[in-house]
């Protein structure tokens, strides 16, 4: 892949309601004060950040809006977890591939950051593309922005510059919610949405603990569990370990990666993001969290000090994202998925957690454990005729067919193949 790192320029351009300004750096003190005191009609000044440096130079004004603005549902737009992304992913990076660069739009209203888009920009195939920065260990995309008078008004704004300025053909964001706060705007602007999925969640805050909220399932449920408890427990000792942060956090973070894969190659399927070295290392430093800490919680069972069953969630606001939930295949007739599952959310009681959330794709599993789902798209835009052909031909047409034949193909020819679809 050839090195698609943004460059910066200075452009000063006025649309509506924004003064639009393109840097590499933004070089602004931000003022106390929310953002509901700005006038609507107060212009808003874009910067398109396009180095680490000045990505690294964001991070307070990026926490203080996050603090004040984000839903629990922008777990992964937090700057921390971005910056372990960086680590790993960003062109330059140790282990990092080239191509991939930074493309992060920010807004400042009266001085003031009030929006961010976490994105990156790579050419793959002479198509170059802007995506979530996160991709592929985010699992929910979306811009943060603030409480604002005119939040559409200015989303359309910012469109507008990243049309203009981000220098790509295509804009591709996965994995956004239906109450994502860049969905109107992607609805208004006509993107293309694509690959529906839904994610289930469980309302922990509609119970007052953990004994009341069981009871919505069923009798059967709650005994098959017990009786797989009764029988792990004959098999020897028994323990539970909730760990946040160090060399234990992180071992067993590289352990879920080994068995998620190993599931995944005794049914016969591949997966290129599991297979990638850098999803390994950056799980491994987020469960460490040695610097930039993300929330992320990791949870064992083991039996007779053998793993047999392993979670890794990240909590933010009152949710917990429960991104990995594994088990030992040697443990895969003995429940022990659903028996961790279990005393995760009885933990979470423990923890204020309102929302589990089991994140799409809605599997047959995660359904029997939620209390609703709320649907996710994945969304595309072309920015140039180039990329109009590429939405059009490929990723509207012949995308899912291509993906619909790869699962027909045997398995030792699967591998390869999908190292091909971008």
């Amino acid at each position: 892949m050839s090195l698609a790192t943004a460059t910066a320029s200075t452009v000063s351009a006025r649309l509506s309601t924004a003064s639009l300004k393109d840097n590499s750096a933004p070089e602004r003190t931000a003022p106390h004060g929310n953002a509901d005191t700005f006038a609507a009609d107060a212009p808003i000044e874009f910067t398109l950040i396009t180095t680490r440096d000045a990505f690294d130079a964001l991070e307070d004004e990026w926490n203080a809006l996050f603090a004040r603005a984000a839903t629990s549902a922008q777990v992964f737009q937090t700057f921390n977890w971005n910056w372990h992304w960086a680590n790993h992913y960003l062109s330059g990076a140790p282990g990092g591939m080239g191509g991939i660069g930074l493309c992060v739009l920010a807004g400042y209203r009266d001085g003031k950051l009030v929006m961010v888009w976490p994105l990156v920009r790579e050419r793959v195939r002479g198509i170059a593309q802007i995506f979530w920065m996160g991709e592929p260990v985010s699992q929910y995309g979306d811009v943060l922005i603030d409480d604002l008078p005119d939040a559409l008004p200015a989303l359309k704004d910012a469109w507008n510059y990243l049309r203009k300025h981000a220098r790509a053909d295509v804009m591709r964001l996965r994995r956004v919610r239906e109450d994502a706060r860049v969905a109107p705007l992607l609805h208004v602007i006509g993107a293309s949405a694509s690959n529906p999925q839904r994610a289930p969640y469980l309302d922990l805050a509609s119970a007052e603990n953990f004994a009341a909220y069981e009871q919505r399932y069923s009798s059967k449920a709650r005994r098959n569990r017990r009786r797989f408890m009764r029988r792990l427990e004959e098999q020897g000792h028994v323990s539970f370990a909730r760990i946040h942060g160090g060399a234990e956090a992180r071992a067993m973070a590289e352990r879920a990666i080994d068995m998620k894969t190993a599931w995944l190659a005794s049914r016969g399927l591949f997966s290129q993001a599991l297979a990638d070295k850098r999803m390994r290392s950056f799980f491994a430093d987020v469960a460490d969290a040695a610097s930039h800490p993300t929330g992320c919680v990791v949870s064992s069972l083991t039996s007779n000090d053998d793993v047999a069953a392993l979670d890794v969630s990240f909590a933010c606001k009152g949710r917990l994202a429960v991104h990995m939930i594994v088990f030992n295949l040697a443990y895969e007739k003995a429940g022990v998925g659903g028996l961790l599952m279990e005393h995760c959310i009885s933990d979470a009681f423990d923890e204020d957690i309102a929302t589990f959330d089991l994140l799409a794709p809605g599997d047959a599993y995660k359904l029997e454990w939620a209390d609703s789902t709320i649907g996710t798209n994945d969304w595309s835009q072309a920015l140039s005729l180039k990329g109009s052909a590429y939405v059009e031909i490929y990723l509207n047409r012949l995308r899912g067919q291509i993906k619909s034949t790869l699962a027909s193909v045997p398995k030792s020819l699967r591998k390869r193949l999908n190292s091909f679809l971008p």
